[in-house]
């Protein structure tokens, strides 16, 4: 089975080789899939795709008629995925739904404690031989309300790291996770949570529902001096709403591994360029803001766990015509 895929970096390759292994003809690609990059798919059975590539209507037609028969992504999330233009194409679209959900709790933890005890910017201190703490005065976390939008494996890993701080755990979800209310987390709805949260953790999938929750007419709900992190989708908050909250001291602290115009920035070396983008670069000039670049998920474990379930979800389609499993209510094939 030939299989291109797309924004793949040498980490990527390493990982994803093993599908060799099984027969599949696999042709990297380092650029994203786009319409200058679409014809790359001709003569393949599937494409596999990451987070920033195009998978709109138009770049699905043009799939479609070079032959192409699967979408398998190696993320969990979907937003970039036009499903109703799939289905009517006769595309098959399978995911990766849990590579690693202590790999992005984990990270999302180490924002929260970066952010706070300004661990970024006392290194750079250090290492230029200023050793003041003027600057530097964090809180403690111990007894803090700790609040976290999306309560799924990820949110569960991060309640119980959240818990054993000594935060009280507040959630909000459509559906409450019986291992959350477990752990000792209180559901709250989304102005509840809004309201209370010193630290709050956005862990949501992007819908329409999520999409500029932290916004203008958002920000008046907030607690002041809120610590917000962010490592689900980049979407979920309007940026220039967040350089408002900082500049008015509503939002305290800022963490984001995710940022909505992410496409032409993320995952790419940069350093010697001007960045065009302004709204990012006003940003970038908080002290109180911390951006890592879509690294949330960058662990040995979760590459390894992504490349077999990528390869696992292609293999099973070319045995079955179906990837591995579809659990019900999910839009698209999981494995």
């Amino acid at each position: 089975m030939r299989v291109t895929v797309y924004s793949t970096k040498p980490y990527d390759r390493h990982f994803l080789d093993r599908g060799k292994d099984i027969g599949l003809e696999l042709r990297y690609c380092e650029a994203r899939l786009s319409s200058d990059t679409v014809s790359l798919a001709a003569g393949a059975d599937a494409i596999c795709a990451f987070v920033n590539d195009d998978l709109s209507r138009p770049m699905l037609e043009q799939l479609a008629g070079l032959g192409v028969k699967l979408i398998a992504l190696r993320c969990a999330g979907f937003n970039n995925v036009d499903l109703v233009a799939a289905q009517a194409l006769g595309l098959t679209v399978a995911r990766v739904p849990a590579y690693s959900p202590y790999a992005v709790a984990e990270h999302t933890m180490a924002i929260i404690l970066a952010l706070n005890r300004k661990i970024h910017r006392a290194y750079n201190r250090v290492r230029e031989g200023n050793f003041a703490l003027e600057g530097l005065l964090g809180f403690d976390l111990h007894g803090k309300t700790f609040g976290i939008v999306g309560t799924g494996k990820i949110g569960a890993v991060l309640a119980r790291i959240a818990s054993g701080f000594g935060c009280t755990v507040l959630g909000h979800d459509l559906v409450q996770n019986p291992e959350c209310l477990a752990s000792g987390m209180t559901y709250v709805d989304r102005e509840e949570i809004m309201r209370r949260s010193d630290v709050l953790s956005l862990n949501c999938p992007l819908t329409p529902d999520t999409y500029h929750m932290i916004r203008s007419e958002t920000l008046p709900l907030l607690k002041r001096g809120v610590m917000i992190i962010n490592t689900s989708r980049g979407a979920v908050i309007d940026a220039r709403a967040a350089i408002t909250g900082l500049k008015d001291g509503t939002i305290g602290g800022l963490g984001l591994d995710v940022y909505e115009e992410e496409a032409d920035l993320f995952f790419e070396d940069l350093s010697n360029t001007v960045l065009r983008d302004d709204v990012f670069a006003r940003l970038l000039t908080f002290p109180n803001v911390l951006v890592t670049g879509h690294q949330a998920f960058f662990t040995h474990e979760a590459l390894e766990n992504i490349a077999d379930t990528t390869i696992g979800n292609i293999e099973a389609f070319r045995q079955t015509g179906q990837p591995n499993r579809k659990r019900q209510g999910d839009p698209i094939w999981r494995c």
